[in-house]
């Protein structure tokens, strides 16, 4: 049987945004965290993805308010931009909160 504290912080992993903890989503709000506005080209590069999985994740995160999208012609091209909304802000913050206190907790729990 796992230690009542144990069994608690673990549970905190049930706490995380389903929306944010899949690889190339952690991966578009981390990045957008740390650089204000990113293009689809700029991400696609940086994340390793193909056009169309890059494409279903901006959507998602998008589409749940994540993500604010800008759509310009630039030299007579397309080119689709992406910016953290303030709740998407906050919800990366909540996210990265979480693991921090799972990781602390896990960590008091093997010096104990």
């Amino acid at each position: 049987m796992k230690p009542k504290s144990q069994t608690k912080e673990l549970n905190k992993v049930m706490d995380l945004d389903k929306l944010i903890h899949e690889r190339v989503r952690l991966g578009i709000m981390a990045a957008l965290s740390a650089t204000e506005i990113l293009t689809f080209q700029e991400l696609k590069q940086m994340l390793k993805a193909t056009d169309g999985n890059l494409s279903v994740h901006l959507k998602l995160l998008a589409k749940n308010g994540y993500l604010a999208v800008e759509k310009i012609f630039v030299g007579g091209k397309p080119q689709t931009s992406y910016r953290l909304t303030n709740f998407g802000k906050t919800a990366f913050q909540e996210y990265i909160n979480c693991l921090e206190e799972l990781i602390h907790h896990l960590h008091l729990d093997e010096n104990e």
